[in-house]
């Protein structure tokens, strides 16, 4: 197996070579084609003084160009830091700056928003330039076309400059920063290295059953561990042939399980649900589909049977993971019931331990429920730049501590029960109240938020966030309407709040923290009441 994400690559181009590895649209690029491109890529880094452990980020949706540009990092010998696409400029702003970022490579226009134009250049003081993966040159960007004909220069005249570079890189060396946001509202990047990941995602890649026959279609985000790690990287070592999606869309993502002969399909609950509940499902033909992950929620039984017997997919698995454990820690295995499969998360991937703590240290018994706890190759290397909430997540035995309660059963089957954090799941996206909360508290009507998770039919949990105001008298108030507007020009789409509530006061405990149950027993009466 190799340890390296340039190591994986070469292999990959022994095994599979002129097989298509990419189907973007129009463009076909085989593996050989991929890795030509990627050092080309690699090459103007490396020409423009990248050295071994620079960390370059990429803010773009799944195109071919997110794909390319990673591989051109890794192959520099650098640090891939992966940017949410639905990030506005202030979030991405944060991640570049403490993530110390030399180069962006970022996607020009994407629904309708320039997104290099979003960025103030004079905030990002270490930010040596940006390439645009889709568009032209201009005074102050270089375009990808551009980039890649200067790393051809460049070996032209070095054709080993970037094969020596790759060879210096090391297995346990820094692969990506993947930021997470926790209870504090301050985002933290998580530090995985090549050995860490490739070993995993063989690991999952071996369960799924994924070989080279297969067309993966890549819904999940490149941002995210999912889209990533379970997407690029698992295409990269099975030889699959890897087509991205930009955006969910039901009726594309029908056309091309049809059009393209889609096999591999991974997402959250809702992708499935929309699809199943899609009125023209039947007219399509999704014989090519076999293989299917999901995870990220609570799914009905009755789902996981659909998805084999409506959808024809044989393979369904779930899984558990988060960023600080690669992305994996459970999986469920081929053979296990339906039930099994959508009641649990399955069992500790090998090589892994997971169990569940008592708050004293203590293990639980069978079935007893605990704060869930992973030990093994896959725990991360720490937070950027945190000793502190690095302490906090790993212990002295290596345990580290996921602050999700569940519980194990007789098989070793992980059944997540509830969360010691607040954070809700909205249609496979994390949220986090806290940073929901910070964001809010910078409306200048604003005196304090409070955002808690509620049921939602569709997205699994949307957010409702209490408000109290600053000036609260009909003339003056802000409305409901103001405030959502207000909350989708300044965060990211999913976690902007479903519901607000205004308040007089925010119920607070002793210590004069903001008392949540008190307000999930509101938000119930005020439905109960409603109906």
């Amino acid at each position: 197996m190799s340890t390296t994400t340039p190591a994986a690559l070469a292999s990959a181009i022994d095994k599979f070579n002129d097989k298509v590895f990419i189907e973007d649209g129009d463009l076909r690029l085989s593996f050989s084609e991929t890795q030509r491109l990627c050092h080309e890529g690699a090459a103007t880094l490396i020409g423009r003084g990248f050295s071994l452990g620079d960390r370059a980020a990429i803010w773009a949706p799944n195109i071919a160009e997110w794909v390319l540009a990673a591989l051109a990092i890794h192959c520099a010998g650098g640090v891939v830091v992966p940017i949410n696409s639905r990030f506005k400029s202030v979030e991405a702003t944060d991640i570049l700056n403490a993530s110390g970022v030399k180069w962006l490579f970022s996607i020009g226009t994407f629904l309708n928003t320039d997104y290099p134009s979003q960025l103030d250049r004079t905030q990002l003081e270490r930010l040596e330039g940006i390439v645009v993966l889709q568009g032209s040159s201009t005074a102050h960007h270089c375009s990808w076309a551009d980039w890649l004909a200067e790393g051809r220069a460049q070996l032209a005249s070095a054709p080993q400059l970037v094969a020596e570079r790759s060879a210096m890189v090391a297995g346990d060396h820094c692969s990506d920063i993947i930021f997470t946001s926790g209870t504090t509202g301050k985002a933290k990047g998580v530090i995985t290295t090549h050995a860490q990941n490739l070993g995993t995602f063989t690991t999952w890649s071996d369960l799924v059953g994924l070989d080279e026959s297969d067309r993966y279609l890549i819904v999940n985000p490149f941002f995210h561990s999912f889209g990533y790690k379970a997407g690029i990287l698992a295409c990269l070592i099975k030889g699959c042939t890897l087509l991205p999606q930009k955006v969910f869309d039901v009726d594309e993502v029908l056309a091309r399980i049809s059009r393209d002969k889609v096999t591999m399909l991974p997402g959250p609950p809702t992708l499935y649900q929309s699809l199943l509940a899609h009125p023209q499902l039947a007219q399509h033909d999704l014989s090519s589909l076999t293989k299917a992950t999901t995870g990220a929620a609570v799914i009905p039984t009755e789902l996981i049977d659909n998805i084999r017997h409506r959808l024809g997919i044989t393979t369904v698995l779930t899984a558990y993971g988060l960023s600080e454990s690669c992305g994996l820690a459970t999986m469920c295995r081929h053979g296990d019931a339906s039930s099994t499969i959508a009641s649990t998360s399955g069992r500790a991937i090998p090589s892994i331990e997971v169990a569940c703590q008592h708050s004293d240290g203590r293990h639980c018994a069978v079935d007893e429920m605990g704060e869930i706890v992973i030990r093994g190759f896959n725990v991360m290397q720490g937070y950027l730049d945190n000793p502190e909430a690095t302490a906090e997540a790993i212990d002295s035995d290596g345990w580290l501590h996921t602050g999700d309660i569940g519980s194990l059963d007789a098989e070793g089957n992980l059944k997540i029960t509830d969360r010691l954090k607040d954070m809700y799941i909205s249609g496979g996206f994390n949220c986090y109240p806290a940073e929901i909360e910070s964001s809010l508290n910078h409306h200048p009507a604003i005196v304090m938020s409070a955002v808690i998770g509620i049921d939602n039919a569709l997205m699994g949990e949307v957010g409702a966030a209490f408000i109290q105001l600053l000036d609260s008298t009909p003339e003056n108030r802000v409305t409901q309407d103001q405030l959502h507007q207000w909350c989708r020009a300044n965060m990211a789409n999913y976690k902007v709040p479903k519901h607000f509530v205004f308040v007089d006061s925010l119920p607070l405990n002793a210590t004069g923290k903001i008392h949540k149950p008190t307000l999930r027993d509101s938000w119930a009466q005020r439905q109960s009441s409603s109906i």
